[in-house]
C-alpha cells in the first residue's frame, strides 16, 4: 500500500474537486464518476484508517453503522428509498481504492462491473 494519500483523501481534503452529496464530520458522499446506475453515491469515512469494511467493522463499527445510515439517507432523498450497498473488498474482488467506502445504488445496473 502507498503512503500517499488515497483519492478519497484528496477528495475530502479538497484537492480534488467532487460532486458532494452529503458531508458530515465523519462521512463525506460523492457522486460516482463512472455510475453503474441511475444513482450511484459513494460513501466513504473522512478517516484513512480502514482499507477495506471488514477492518472497519472490526475497529469501528459504529462508523460502519453510521455509513449504512447515511446510505440509507441518500436512497431516501435520490429515489424511492431502496438501494444495493456494495463494499468492493480486496483486489480480486473489484476495490482499486484502499480507503474503506461503500457503493450506494438504485435503479437498473448498467453494463460493466462496480469495480472502482
Amino acid at each position: 500500500m502507498s503512503n500517499e494519500p488515497s483519492i478519497f483523501s484528496r477528495i475530502i481534503a479538497r484537492e480534488i474537486p467532487a460532486d458532494v452529496v452529503f458531508e458530515s464530520d465523519s462521512i463525506i458522499a460523492i457522486t460516482d464518476i463512472a455510475p453503474k446506475a441511475p444513482v450511484h453515491v459513494l460513501v466513504i469515512p473522512k478517516t484513512e484508517s480502514y482499507s477495506n469494511v471488514t477492518e472497519l467493522a472490526a475497529g469501528d463499527p459504529a462508523l460502519l453503522a453510521e455509513m449504512v445510515g447515511v446510505a440509507q439517507r441518500i436512497a431516501t432523498e435520490k429515489s424511492n428509498g431502496e438501494f444495493r450497498l456494495v463494499f468492493n473488498t480486496g483486489a480480486s474482488a473489484g476495490q482499486s481504492v484502499f480507503h474503506v467506502h461503500a457503493h450506494v445504488l438504485s435503479g437498473a445496473l448498467t453494463e460493466g462491473s462496480l469495480a472502482d
